[in-house]
């Protein structure tokens, strides 16, 4: 159960808790307290006229001492709440935080963006709600509502059970709402999700949207999606408008009505106390208000249920990244690849490898060519353990892949991608990310390793020069060489080039290949390409097509063969 869930978050924080219902009780009890010091000055006072100093003076003490405890107690009840709102909110976005840093790359190939970050933002704020409102309200007015309702009993027995007889009623009022208003909020989440996705993909594609003039139909998208939210929380409102305050205050008019019309009728045969009235409209009014407040944190409490099921959705999501099997602890020491009759399909229907078998030995360079879409990018997914394999084995120095721990791979596996993705900091941690391992020496060898330190000394700050988001300040083939230092720190033994040389200059180009024969001595390289004369030098070049390897060799041979490898060579080389 949902609710369940969430209050489990409470337990670390049951001291302060209980610390507040204590102060809420007693507050509580405070306010219901001061009805009964107006009814004995009535009663006792001013319908006889007989005002004795001393005794007024008591009573209106404790009158305005009531006033002041119940003020005092709210405050600091309310300041406990908040805090352990605040602190439970911490602990849940921590937890969804660390959560999607455990998912498999597959579950963000599904989910935009914009959807994870709303539910680690807004719906968790929206949960916080029931922490800091809801459940200080509805505790609070459950406990004045019974507590009312046994002062009303002593008062008068008949009256009290006309009030306990319309809450059957008041529960089915409130069951109907909860029904009604589910549907609601779960679509209002979904599209605030959505305007979230949205607003993330509009940004990062900025420069595209501007280039292509495409700001008219993204302005018509995002505008069609707030619609849809504006036409939910349009019926949220009327919902709310009809089911919650109105409904309670025309059942409140009727039950006043009825209690009247009784002190009315039975003033014809016996004298009734003034104070006896006021006390009970009081109580009345006071069983009421509850009840209103309780109606009203209905709608908080629905939306908080609604974004904790979402966030608990994530929580519980499936698709973590793959785990290693078997108690032993292999070591990556050599570096050695094969693929043995690998078959994989991203949505389990459609394979994009069919039976991929090859071996790459310690020291060697394995270069992937083909057509876009034939499967390179996805056999370097599936050596870096992005997705589970469906069919076949890969195994690296004889050992199942899945037998390998997640931070061995990543230790002994460098990674260099088309795209560059720096983190904002600085050009320092940006090469070590943060690793304590990984000295300043460390990082200045790896820079001068690819060629890097000469541009990176002209910066102000040199290593430490900061960097914007996703590296904006610098060049595309700056990034790329401040990646190549990053995947060389860690010494791997398994070093892993997708399309590496894409983003630089023919100058930089030049310096590259340099650094990348000194990257390749002593560990294996895949280096997918689509410009051919990157990867001459390769030990052995996989042609892959529609997902299958239909050639294989030195660029000599593969040129000898003269199939597919050699019509690529021909195209790229200017000849038809």
């Amino acid at each position: 159960m949902v609710i369940r869930r969430l209050l489990r978050y409470l337990i670390p924080h049951r001291k302060d808790v209980t610390l507040a219902f204590s102060l809420l009780f007693l507050a509580t009890m405070a306010n219901v307290a001061n009805p009964i010091l107006i009814k004995i000055f009535l009663d006792d006072y001013l319908v006889p006229r007989n005002f004795p100093l001393q005794p007024l003076i008591l009573l209106a003490s404790g009158y305005v001492l009531l006033l002041i405890i119940n003020a005092f107690l709210g405050y600091h009840q309310l300041l406990i709440f908040h805090k352990v709102a605040l602190r439970v909110i911490q602990r849940l976005r921590i937890d969804v935080f660390g959560k999607v840093q455990k998912l498999n790359v597959q579950y963000f190939d599904t989910t935009p963006v914009g959807v994870v970050v709303s539910r680690i933002t807004n719906d968790t704020e929206a949960i916080k709600e029931l922490f800091v409102s809801v459940l200080a309200t509805y505790v609070q007015n459950i406990v004045l509502i019974f507590t009312v309702l046994i002062a009303m009993f002593i008062l008068d027995a008949k009256l009290a059970l006309f009030s306990v007889i319309i809450v059957p009623l008041l529960l089915l009022l409130m069951n109907t709402y909860r029904k009604l208003s589910t549907k609601i909020y779960h679509r209002q989440r979904r599209m605030l999700a959505q305007i979230n996705a949205k607003l993330n993909e509009s940004i990062q594609g900025m420069n595209i949207i501007q280039v292509f003039r495409q700001e008219s139909r993204l302005r018509q998208e995002f505008a069609a999606i707030n619609q849809e939210h504006y036409q939910a929380s349009l019926q949220s409102i009327k919902l709310n408008s009809l089911f919650l305050r109105p409904a309670i205050d025309l059942l409140y008019i009727i039950t006043l009505i009825v209690v009247l019309s009784f002190f009315g009728y039975k003033s014809f045969n016996f004298p009734i106390q003034v104070g006896v009235v006021y006390v009970y409209v009081n109580y009345l009014k006071q069983f009421y208000e509850p009840v209103n407040h309780i109606m009203m944190g209905l709608s908080e409490l629905q939306q908080s249920l609604v974004a904790a099921e979402r966030v608990f959705e994530l929580l519980d999501e499936k698709n973590e990244v793959q785990v290693k099997q078997g108690t032993d602890d292999p070591q990556i020491r050599e570096g050695r690849i094969e693929f043995r009759n690998v078959t994989f399909a991203y949505d389990g229907v459609n394979p994009v490898l069919k039976d991929i078998s090859f071996e790459a030995e310690p020291g060697q360079t394995v270069a992937l060519v083909g057509h876009t879409g034939s499967g390179k990018s996805t056999i370097t997914n599936l050596l870096m353990r992005f997705y589970p394999i469906e069919k076949g084995e890969i195994l690296i120095d004889g050992v199942p892949l899945e037998k390998y721990a997640e931070t061995e791979l990543r230790r002994k596996i460098g990674l260099v991608l088309q795209e560059p993705f720096l983190f904002a900091g600085d050009i320092k941690h940006n090469i070590s990310l943060h690793n304590p391992e990984i000295t300043l020496k460390d990082v200045q060898e790896a820079a001068d390793l690819v060629q890097a330190r000469g541009f990176i000394e002209k910066l102000p700050g040199k290593f430490n020069a900061p960097l914007g988001e996703r590296g904006a300040t610098l060049s595309s083939g700056q990034r790329q060489l401040i990646s190549f230092a990053r995947a060389m720190a860690i010494q791997p033994k398994i070093l892993i080039l997708d399309e590496a040389t894409a983003s630089i200059d023919t100058q930089t180009e030049e310096l590259i290949h340099i650094a990348l024969k000194k990257m390749r001595q002593g560990r294996t390289t895949i280096a997918i390409a689509h410009r051919l004369s990157t990867i001459q030098d390769a030990d052995l070049i996989l042609v892959l097509h529609q997902g299958r390897i239909v050639e294989r060799g030195t660029h000599q041979e593969l040129l000898s063969l003269g199939g597919l490898y050699h019509k690529m060579y021909l195209l790229q080389q200017g000849v038809s």
